[in-house]
């Protein structure tokens, strides 16, 4: 059994947002299915930590859930800025059970379980943009809840954000001084596309920070287990 990661799939079955619209995204769910079948088995988990889906209602995103549900695997899935359908998790639930998508779990204040590790983390935030601070404070509350929940089963801790923490210039201290609290030396991100791979950073005081976005890693999960 083995744990992988991929970030922003940015799926559309539901909507008109195709992504073929931005350089090197031809055929990327052609090349996401291929390289998914090819590395994940049944028995094994895939982390989306954010920007699954471009519908804005939960119904949109229906297909998308479908599509992904049928690839091998259990899907653990985040919150990211673009997951407008996102409402609440006992809605999320009940549609996923009212629909018979039967591969996903979710983490949001709390962690998941896989293959003897906790799977914790939130959407995060980095910019420093005038009325966001209540948004830092509310994420770094919820990267707090769930790390302490995964903690709490005694188990190695695999910690996913969907903004990184630390991009070029811009820090969001609230999540790092969470991260140096429960002390986290490695984080898995995504939200970065394109050009701004330039911008990403890789270590900051101490952890390790990997860049998952699907582009940054040719439409192939990224191997952690």
């Amino acid at each position: 059994m083995s744990i992988y990661t991929i970030s922003d799939l940015h799926l559309s079955f539901g909507t008109n947002k195709p992504m073929n619209i931005f350089k090197g995204w031809d055929n990327h769910i052609e090349r996401l299915t291929a390289n998914w079948k090819r590395l994940v088995k049944e028995n094994d988990t895939v982390v989306l930590p954010g920007d699954f889906s471009w519908a804005l209602k939960i119904e949109e995103a229906l297909e998308d859930f479908k599509f992904i549900d049928s690839l091998p695997g259990k899907k653990v899935l985040l919150k990211g800025n673009h997951d407008l359908w996102w409402s609440t998790v006992k809605k999320i639930r009940e549609f996923w059970q009212q629909n018979n998508i039967s591969t996903f779990d979710i983490v949001f204040n709390n962690c998941v379980i896989a293959d003897g590790f906790a799977i914790a983390g939130t959407r995060g935030w980095f910019y420093d943009e005038k009325g966001t601070a209540k948004i830092k404070m509310r994420e770094a509350g919820r990267l707090d809840a769930s790390l302490t929940a995964a903690e709490k089963t005694g188990m190695p801790i695999l910690t996913f954000l969907h903004y990184p923490p630390v991009y070029a210039d811009s820090v969001c201290e609230e999540i790092l001084d969470v991260l140096k609290k429960h002390n986290v030396k490695k984080i898995y991100y995504g939200h970065i596309h394109g050009a701004g791979f330039n911008n990403a950073v890789y270590e900051y005081e101490g952890i390790k920070m990997t860049l998952v976005s699907c582009d940054c890693i040719d439409f192939t999960p990224y191997l952690l287990i």
